[in-house]
């Protein structure tokens, strides 16, 4: 397939902690074994933490990921974390849709008062190999 980006299937995780959580890095150092492992790449991660009605967003440079090479927004954006101004989008932490008829999740109305989550954009890099093979074969993913 000349001219095609080998782009692995996506899929985005949600990791959820409750008030005691503990962010020791191990979460991090695991997704950076699997990384260099060539099993996937991080596209984008970030996180939401609320506390009352203040809801706190943190991206990827936001909390020290540098051995991780992160494209950008992209997680953020998914998930409603990016008002789009141009589009009449409102505040993501209000939970308002970005058009009368859309509709729009915000990852921020189903954490609890107290806890946080994680949105992980992962590319499954392992499943491009298995991808081509059922392209070949005139299948499907």
């Amino acid at each position: 397939m000349a001219g095609q980006l080998a782009v692995g299937p996506v899929q985005m995780l949600v990791v959820g902690f409750g008030p005691d959580a503990r962010f020791d890095g191990s979460i991090l150092a695991e997704l950076q074994r699997l990384t260099e492992a060539g099993t996937v790449r991080v596209v984008d991660i970030v996180l939401v933490r609320r506390s009352g009605d203040a809801v706190e967003i943190l991206e990827a440079d936001e909390f020290g990921i540098a051995d991780l090479e992160i494209d950008g927004k992209a997680a953020a954006a998914l998930i409603g974390a990016l008002a789009d101004a141009e589009a009449g989008g409102a505040d993501p932490a209000g939970g308002e849709a970005a058009g009368a008829d859309d509709e729009v999740w915000y990852v921020a109305d189903a954490i609890p008062d107290g806890a946080a989550a994680a949105v992980v954009l992962l590319e499954h890099v392992w499943a491009i190999p298995l991808r081509d093979a059922t392209r070949a074969a005139s299948g499907e993913l």
